[in-house]
């Protein structure tokens, strides 16, 4: 199991957050972009290695890259002081990978955090790569996209309850079984409304692999999404649930392949198009 998690992590690291960095605005953001690719290639380097001092100073690294975009964050909000859904979706895209540093640099010392051990920290640093950032950050480009009324109140749901949904699993964590299952409800929720709008935005985009990859990951959350409710259940009620093993061959690699890198990939192409005045979504 653990290759796989920590292939989709280095996915995460180098494809996915520099990809969706180009897609988000915060002041500072722009000179973060460029020392991005090291800063990732570091971290992916610390989770190939064993348990150790040079792993765990490698780590640190790369937390602290996530600490300065959480910092971008912030100064985006200081600047907008908006609550827009749109602009709640994108503090919680820049800020959430920064929960997936820290747990980093745990996990590559070998440590524990209120007795979660390395496995755990390890799933953790995963899902705020993608249910942190990638989901976040796909739910405001959606919300974005979608203008036209009753959409525009089903985007503007999602890009509230994507966050909210990370925030209570998060909260879970510490607190619980049943809020966690509470979160993954209302991030559930969110997720498949951002399939909905998804799936609907692609019948308006003319570039065909934009369209594709579109196709792609709004099918995918159907899947990921019932699988990732069904373990909250089991761990809240104990009904029958995946392995950890395979909640991660499954939910995990279809998170990473199917939805995260789809989606940043078809709004990256769909950003180009925007600045070229070929296409007017995700303007």
């Amino acid at each position: 199991m653990r290759w796989v998690v920590v292939a989709a992590i280095a996915l995460g690291m180098l494809v996915i957050v520099p990809v969706g960095l180009g897609l988000l605005e915060a002041p500072g953001l722009r000179m973060l972009r460029k020392v991005w690719p090291p800063v990732a290639i570091v971290g992916a380097l610390s989770l190939a290695m064993p348990v150790s001092s040079p792993a765990v100073g490698l780590a640190c690294v790369y937390a602290v890259g996530t600490f300065v975009l959480a910092g971008t964050g912030a100064a985006r909000f200081l600047r907008d002081r908006s609550f827009a859904p749109v602009d709640v979706a994108a503090l919680t895209a820049l800020v959430t990978p920064a929960v997936a540093g820290a747990s980093l640099v745990v996990e590559r010392v070998g440590g524990t955090v209120l007795g979660f051990g390395p496995k755990i920290l390890l799933l953790t640093v995963a899902h705020f790569h993608y249910a942190g950032f990638a989901a976040a950050l796909v739910a405001g480009l959606v919300a974005q996209a979608t203008r036209a009324a009753p959409a525009a109140r089903a985007a503007k749901f999602a890009a509230l309850t994507v966050p909210a949904g990370t925030l209570l699993v998060l909260i879970g964590f510490f607190a619980g079984e049943v809020v966690e299952l509470a979160g993954a409800a209302v991030l559930t929720a969110g997720m498949w409304v951002v399939g909905a709008l998804t799936w609907r935005l692609r019948a308006s985009v003319s570039d065909r692999a934009a369209r594709v990859l579109l196709t792609i990951s709004s099918v995918v959350l159907v899947v990921t999404m019932l699988l990732a409710l069904d373990w909250a259940l089991g761990e809240a009620f104990g009904v029958p649930k995946l392995s950890l093993t395979w909640m991660a061959a499954t939910h995990g690699v279809l998170n990473a392949l199917g939805f995260g890198l789809c989606a940043v990939l078809a709004f990256s192409r769909l950003s180009v198009a925007s600045a070229d005045r070929t296409h007017p979504v995700a303007s």
